[in-house]
């Protein structure tokens, strides 16, 4: 493993073609909720977003990051393994002691080296404390990379990163402006009409022609951070035959919509908490706390991306 942090092992990988089976769960309502990064108020919003209408919900990992203190690490694992939970890098890791990958980001080249070098300092911190629980390190390690959903008649496919590595970009806003022809064909590949996905940070809901008619691929950046400049809420997708009146933005996909809705945590006692655990200077604190403190340089507009054929809904206020 040359470059910990950027490059990423085999078992990680899988082929969009593990997507095309029978749907492992079938739902009226459906949330993903990927990147909670440690945040336990984010964690009860996205609870309550799903048990006020009786949503199913999905974590797609990296429910784990910032949470290194003991008594919080345990109460967050536990409660999020009651649900569907797939593994994304930071879980596959800390059921792991190999440092060869790093944090097992994957990050592509326009991530700095600084900015890699401090998640991998954060993610060995965060094994410190994963060490004391032997039992959670295993059932961590047990959980799927990827799981089909069946929404209205519509195929879900749901990972943490893309549709061939759980810590891919392919699927990142990034990649999906500079090369979607690649994105296309891996959801193509993967025969669904839905792709919800995280790991990349930033929100993007894409649309795309493929041999099933279009399709769309969906990001929700981060549950547990703000995902948009002076904002102070995460973000989770939602599928569902009626829309929410709490959806930011969304899509229409036949007779079913797409969302991005709002998590709406407390602001203030999160950044108590992480304020506590990473103080200033922690590689954490440098990477992070502006983000959390007012979003970043992103903005709505940016994260929205379908055409006329999908009949993209009216952002709510």
């Amino acid at each position: 493993m040359a470059n910990p942090g950027r490059s990423c092992p085999r078992h990680y990988r899988y082929s969009p073609a593990a997507f095309a089976r029978p749907a492992d769960i079938k739902a009226q309502s459906l949330y993903v909720a990927g990147g909670l990064y440690g945040n336990p108020f984010a964690l009860e919003a996205v609870l309550d977003l799903a048990r006020r209408e009786g949503a199913t919900l999905v974590f797609n990992g990296d429910f784990h990051w910032f949470d290194v203190d003991p008594a919080g690490f345990r109460a967050l694992n536990e409660t999020v393994l009651q649900h569907a939970a797939l593994r994304g890098n930071v879980e596959t890791e800390l059921a792991s002691e190999d440092a060869g990958a790093g944090c097992g980001c994957g990050y592509p080249e326009w991530v700095g080296d600084a900015e890699v070098g401090r998640s991998n300092r954060i993610l060995q911190r965060l094994r410190e404390t994963a060490r004391g629980f032997p039992d959670l390190r295993a059932r961590r390690g047990g959980r799927h990379m990827e799981l089909v959903a069946e929404v209205g008649g519509l195929r879900v496919g749901i990972a943490h990163g893309d549709a061939e590595s759980l810590a891919g970009w392919q699927f990142s806003q990034e990649a999906l402006r500079e090369r979607p022809e690649r994105a296309q064909a891996l959801l193509a590949g993967a025969g669904v009409d839905v792709f919800a996905c995280t790991h990349t940070c930033l929100p993007v809901m894409q649309d795309f022609a493929t041999p099933r008619g279009t399709a769309l691929i969906v990001n929700n950046g981060a549950a547990g951070m703000p995902n948009f400049r002076d904002t102070r809420f995460g973000l989770a997708t939602r599928i569902a035959s009626e829309p929410s009146t709490q959806a930011l933005y969304g899509t229409r996909l036949g007779a079913i919509v797409v969302e991005a809705v709002p998590v709406r945590y407390d602001h203030d006692a999160w950044m108590a908490r992480f304020d506590c655990v990473w103080p200033a200077g922690s590689p954490a604190s440098v990477s992070y706390r502006e983000r959390i403190a007012s979003g970043p340089g992103y903005d709505v507009e940016q994260a929205l991306r379908t055409g006329s054929s999908t009949g993209a809904l009216s952002r709510a206020a």
